[in-house]
């Protein structure tokens, strides 16, 4: 620890004597006389990161991208550069060409040697392309590729196809943070079964003890209102059913996205707008004959209620 006196002429608002000192390690003020701690930290205005360029000066920017998981090798990875060469500006000699030569090809060997790295690339480039297709937020990629990652580490990926598994972590990260994908859009995006997506999630979460919280069906009104283009005084009714469906506990073990279409049937209903059970249930990816059947249960608590 190195201290030094800042200010001869300053007064200490404890003792009254002059003498105070800094920290020059942690910046950290306080009176030589009696100890009193004027301030702990000073907080370090200048950039961030340094590159000393040939122009001079300092440049604020980062050095680079953040670690991501949906990055095979989370942003880590090495890169030597095809130019021979040096930090000077000179050109490599004849032997140290051959040894860099030698070093990049090595360092190309060991990104793709294993085949966890090739099976990881293969399906985290799927997860990129499924994201695209359902405009999903990068917290849900984030979560989906930790999902991914530890099924790969168990060893549950080996005879499986690799387009399933990762379409089934993905939605488990859809549920986990409750994010109204079904199982169908998935299906849709990912062009696999939902029997083989299902199947690989009860697997998933059997085998890494996934806990998934209760699927909120007001989460799916916004969704499908958005498509028919409904107004907010609609879908706020529709909001308000649900809400007394669920004290009534009504919802309990239904699909949540057929109880908000059904709901937002009920709502247009009340308010006398022309939407049919057709437009309804394309909207919402469920059947006419669900949203007549959670229309009876739905209108008979609203009568309930009032």
């Amino acid at each position: 620890m190195v201290l030094e006196i800042i200010n001869t002429d300053s007064i200490c608002g404890r003792c009254g004597k002059n003498g105070m000192l800094t920290d020059s390690v942690t910046g950290e003020r306080f009176c030589g006389k009696c100890g009193f701690v004027i301030s702990e930290t000073l907080q370090d205005s200048g950039p961030e990161w340094r590159s000393f360029s040939k122009e001079g000066g300092t440049d604020p920017t980062r050095t680079g991208a953040a670690t991501s998981l949906t990055i095979h090798d989370r942003g880590l990875a090495t890169i030597i550069n095809p130019i021979n060469r040096d930090a000077s500006g000179k050109p490599l000699t004849s032997t140290m060409k051959s040894t860099i030569e030698r070093l990049r090809t090595w360092d190309s060997r060991s990104k793709v040697n294993a085949s966890a790295d090739r099976n990881l690339r293969q399906a985290l480039s799927e997860l990129s392309r499924l994201k695209d297709k359902l405009s999903l937020s990068d917290s849900v990629i984030e979560k989906a590729a930790y999902i991914y990652r530890k099924a790969l580490e168990k060893g549950l990926v080996r005879g499986r196809s690799i387009s399933a598994l990762i379409a089934s972590a993905l939605y488990a990260a859809c549920r986990d943070t409750e994010t109204p994908r079904t199982l169908k859009d998935i299906s849709n995006a990912g062009n696999i079964t939902k029997k083989d997506i299902a199947r690989c999630y009860r697997l998933l979460h059997h085998e890494l003890e996934l806990k998934m919280p209760v699927a909120d069906p007001i989460q799916c009104v916004a969704r499908i209102a958005s498509k028919l283009e409904i107004s907010e005084k609609t879908k706020r009714y529709a909001i308000k059913v649900l809400t007394i469906a669920k004290e009534h506990k009504e919802s309990a073990g239904k699909d949540p996205m057929g109880l908000a279409a059904a709901a937002l049937y009920l709502s247009c209903v009340k308010n006398y707008e022309d939407r049919t059970q057709r437009d309804i249930a394309e909207a919402s990816n469920v059947t006419e004959v669900t949203i007549r059947n959670r229309y009876k249960g739905l209108r008979l608590d609203q009568d309930s209620e009032l």
